[in-house]
């Protein structure tokens, strides 16, 4: 997450692709689904990250995948 000068809120990541390759890259393993990519991590058993299968997400969405992946 970036931080914009003078805005109380940090600019958030929506890029599908780019979420995924990060998710990928901190070690999440994709699991697969239907509508929704199911991501999981060896060190973490009980998390599960569902990304929406679309080229960019809301900004709520993005912001809880980034919470969920302990990005922030």
């Amino acid at each position: 997450m970036m931080r914009i000068k003078g805005d109380a809120m940090a600019k958030v990541e929506t890029s599908t692709r780019k979420i995924v390759d990060r998710l990928e890259k901190d070690g999440w393993i994709n699991v697969g689904g239907a509508s929704h990519d199911r991501f999981i991590h060896k060190d973490r058993p009980e998390m599960m990250i569902p990304v929406p299968r679309r080229r960019e997400l809301s900004t709520g969405a993005a912001r809880s995948i980034a919470k969920a992946a302990g990005w922030t």
